[in-house]
């Protein structure tokens, strides 16, 4: 019989069981499950989207279990917009595209502020547009 090990704590502190209770709480989840595995979902999608130091050092920020949800996939060819990333991942999974925002908004909100501000920043520079609004944040337009 192995001894239980206690989850890994990312840099930030975080264990992946109070990555998914915030999670749970912000997208008003019924159960941990149920945000466990969308949680697991979104990660994967966002794997596919990142690529450079900034999936690293996001990566590094988050539990280990998450983590390897995230750097398990391999980066698309074209970065999807937002939009596009939420349409994608409704037809992945089956769901809505109205569940499928909600889902995203509530599991990039926690990975957001996991990653803190200056990574977010340049998370969301590398990314094409819409992606502010999946991580919380207002979308700034430059003006013409």
């Amino acid at each position: 019989m192995l001894p239980l090990r206690e989850p890994t704590p990312a840099r930030s502190g975080t264990t992946f069981h109070q990555m998914l209770e915030r999670i749970r709480y912000e997208g008003a989840y019924p159960t941990r499950e149920r945000a466990e595995n969308v949680t697991r979902v979104v990660l994967e999608a966002l794997g596919r989207q990142l690529t450079g130091d900034e999936r690293v050092e996001l990566a590094a920020r988050l539990p280990v279990e998450a983590a390897l949800d995230l750097t398990g996939q391999i980066p698309g060819p074209r970065p999807l917009t937002g939009w596009g990333f939420v349409k994608d991942l409704a037809a992945r999974t089956g769901a809505t595209p109205a569940t499928t925002r909600w889902d995203t908004g509530a599991v990039l909100a926690v990975v957001g502020r996991l990653a803190g501000p200056s990574l977010l920043d340049r998370i969301l520079a590398q990314l094409p547009s819409g992606y502010a609004l999946l991580f919380g944040r207002a979308e700034l337009t430059q003006p013409a």
